[in-house]
């Protein structure tokens, strides 16, 4: 089978196991079901995820001119609490800032290989998890705006870490924990405007990932130093493809770049 497109994220369904899904312009591919199949990955150049040129990629899969000009990139993303939609202040695109900041959002404990603090709209729960590899979460707070579930998470990194270790959450070597002692044990240290946000009725949200083995010694591929790979695919985990030389791929990182996959 062979396919051809810009790579995107991983679109992901949520059962036991996890679906994933690659999805190009005019066709798409279940990675389940390629698991145990050799796959080849032929990087062919780059198209941008907003003006569609071939420009080499900068970050998110834009080209640089991109990423520092539209509002889907604004430092609000990964920085919440700069979020200033609710003030009636424009960062790039009020109207596109209002849309995205002005929902619901959710504060929550993810443990991938640690335990961290993370905030996400909560209609991408749980695909936010499965995006971060979390075999286990449990939501904190849902708060009606971007801004606020900033500042919780402010508030909340300095008792519990806002990071994953990648390379632990890919070798598995992880811990089941009691999410719901840690998630109690942090209500005092939530924010004054955000405390009756709080919840404490829901239970963990767990986590499967249709792995076959987990890679001992990693190995990173990057398309532009290694434009043609081919491997055994063993797993999917977060948004990361595992293969029998303990090689892993991130497909997040490389949106934006078209490439021809193979696959058997």
């Amino acid at each position: 089978m062979q396919y051809h497109g810009v790579l995107t994220k991983m679109q992901t369904e949520y059962t036991q196991p996890v679906q994933y899904y690659l999805v190009f312009e005019n066709d798409f591919l279940n990675l389940n079901q390629a698991l145990g199949k050799k796959m080849q990955i032929t990087f062919s150049g780059y198209q941008c995820l907003s003006c569609g040129l071939d420009k080499k990629i900068f970050r998110q899969g834009y080209c640089y001119d991109c990423f520092y000009s539209i509002p889907a990139a604004g430092d609000w993303i990964m920085r919440p609490e700069l979020s200033t939609a609710h003030l009636d202040l424009e960062d790039r695109d009020l109207a596109y800032e209002k849309k995205v900041q002005l929902q619901p959002h959710v504060v929550y404990l993810a443990n991938s290989s640690n335990v961290k603090v993370g905030v996400t709209r909560k209609s991408q729960i749980p695909t936010r998890w499965i995006d971060q590899g979390a075999h286990e979460a449990i939501e904190i707070v849902e708060v009606p705006n971007r801004y606020l579930a900033g500042i919780t998470e402010i508030a909340l990194k300095t008792h519990v870490s806002d990071k994953t270790n990648w390379r632990k959450m890919l070798t598995n070597n992880v811990l089941d924990l009691d999410l719901m002692a840690i998630r109690d044990s942090l209500q005092s240290f939530i924010p004054e405007e955000t405390q009756k946000y709080y919840i404490s009725t829901n239970t963990e949200t767990n986590i499967e990932f249709p792995v076959l083995k987990y890679p001992k010694k990693i190995k990173t591929l990057n398309l532009d130093k290694t434009p043609t790979y081919m491997g055994v695919l063993k797993g999917i985990k977060g948004q990361y493809l595992l293969f029998d030389d303990d090689t892993v791929f991130n497909v997040r990182s490389s949106e934006g770049y078209v490439v021809d996959l193979v696959i058997g």
